[in-house]
């Protein structure tokens, strides 16, 4: 089965089975019971609470959070950038493989596996590397979701705003400046130079957005803080003020690749 299949299976069934959490929309406190309160959402409440006594309000203690649990998973998400970045630079190499064994024929396709498979050792490369921070963030993602639900339907906590952002209630401007941030983060990023990649960059800002007009605007800060992030990261791995332009290959009028 192909990888990239599989790795949309395991997402949408990781999504499928955290969002069968149905107490969204019920209090929280210490005495919650489950595995998924006790163990992801009641922690990011306590969280996200003493960071909000510790500096005044709730918003702050959502950033002060959020850039605690990217601190955490920035090992995880460095290893993957470069991975990314690694298999950038392949990319001239996997288009030649490509070119090779063009035709469609299960023998062909199976050179072409084997000779894929020996360059991305070769270079060092795992194309699933990107998967595990993907599957560690979705849990953390949809706790946060829950957890800022559940405040927000506790009688004694009030979210309160940040700046002019109500974060118990969705924001238009929010959702805007999430999305426009997803997009400067993937403009710096892999998908800056593969064309494979080049769809998520309008897609995920687009769905963000989306996502944004309809969530507290509590989630959507999340995402814009940990968008500064990642924009940080790629700025020093990527550095994309140094982008160098890639040439390609001529094609002859024989038919043939003028390099």
């Amino acid at each position: 089965m192909n990888k990239k299949l599989v790795l949309l299976i395991s997402l949408i069934a990781v999504t499928l089975l955290l969002s069968g959490c149905t107490e969204f929309d019920q209090p929280i406190s210490d005495q919650s019971e489950g595995f998924w309160n006790e163990f992801i959402v009641w922690p990011l409440v306590s969280a996200i609470t003493y960071f909000k006594n510790l500096l005044g309000t709730y918003g702050f203690g959502i950033i002060a959070v959020t850039i605690i649990i990217r601190l955490v998973m920035l090992p995880l998400m460095i290893k993957q950038t470069k991975s990314s970045k690694r298999m950038q630079e392949v990319q001239p190499e996997l288009v030649k493989l490509k070119e090779k064994y063009k035709s469609k024929d299960a023998v062909t396709q199976q050179k072409y596996q084997t000779e894929m498979m020996a360059l991305f050792q070769e270079k060092g490369v795992n194309p699933m590397a990107g998967c595990l921070p993907v599957l560690i963030q979705m849990p953390v993602l949809i706790g946060f979701y829950h957890a800022i639900s559940r405040m927000n339907n506790t009688p004694e906590i009030d979210l309160g705003a940040f700046l002019i952002f109500p974060l118990a209630e969705p924001s238009i401007i929010l959702a805007v400046i999430a999305g426009l941030m997803q997009f400067i983060v993937l403009r710096t990023g892999p998908a800056m130079d593969n064309p494979q990649m080049k769809i998520m960059m309008y897609f995920m800002p687009v769905m963000i957005i989306g996502f944004g007009i309809i969530l507290p605007s509590a989630l959507t800060l999340y995402w814009v803080i940990g968008n500064i992030i990642s924009l940080i990261q790629n700025l020093f791995i990527y550095r994309p003020w140094e982008k160098k332009e890639v040439q390609q290959p001529v094609k002859t009028k024989a038919g043939g690749v003028k390099k």
